[in-house]
C-alpha cells in the first residue's frame, strides 16, 4: 500500500518542477536546452508515476464501499485520471520527441507556452483535488 507521505512527496516534486519549468520555458533560448528537456521529461515521468500509484492503490476499496458518495468520488477521480492521461498523450504527440528526449517547439513558442501552462494548471488542480477531497475521504473511510 502506498503511503500518504509518498503521495504528498510526489505532489510536492511535481509542483516544484512545474513552477521551475513555467519560468524556464518563457525564455525561448532555454526551451530546447538539454537541461530544460531533462527537467521536462522528469516532470512527465513523475506525473505518470503518481497517477499510476493513485490509480492502482486508492480506488479499489472506495469502489467496494457501500456509500454512493464514496463510490461516485472514486469514479469521478478515475474518470478525471483517464482524461488527464488522454490530454497528456495528445500533448506529448504534439510537442515531444521521446526518441531523442527533445521538445519539438519550432516557431510555435507562444502556443507551446500556452498549452504547457494549461497542462501544468490541469495537473496542479488535480493535485489540489486529491489533497482536499480524495485523501481525506480515504482516511475517513478507512478509519470509520
Amino acid at each position: 500500500m502506498v503511503t500518504y507521505e509518498t503521495l504528498n512527496t510526489q505532489n510536492h516534486k511535481i509542483t516544484e518542477l512545474s513552477n521551475v519549468l513555467s519560468f524556464l520555458i518563457k525564455d525561448r533560448s532555454l526551451c530546447d536546452s538539454e537541461t530544460c528537456c531533462n527537467l521536462f521529461y522528469n516532470y512527465m515521468d513523475r506525473v505518470n508515476e503518481h497517477m499510476h500509484k493513485v490509480d492502482s492503490n486508492l480506488y479499489a476499496d472506495l469502489l467496494k464501499h457501500p456509500s454512493n458518495e464514496v463510490n461516485n468520488t472514486a469514479k469521478n477521480f478515475m474518470s478525471g485520471s483517464q482524461e488527464i492521461k488522454r490530454i497528456m498523450n495528445r500533448y506529448v504527440r504534439k510537442w515531444c520527441d521521446k526518441k531523442n528526449h527533445d521538445l519539438t517547439i519550432g516557431d510555435k513558442h507562444e502556443e507551446f507556452i500556452r498549452e504547457t501552462d494549461e497542462m501544468f494548471e490541469m495537473v496542479l488542480n488535480r493535485i489540489q483535488d486529491e489533497t482536499e477531497h480524495l485523501y481525506p475521504m480515504i482516511r475517513k473511510v478507512s478509519n470509520g
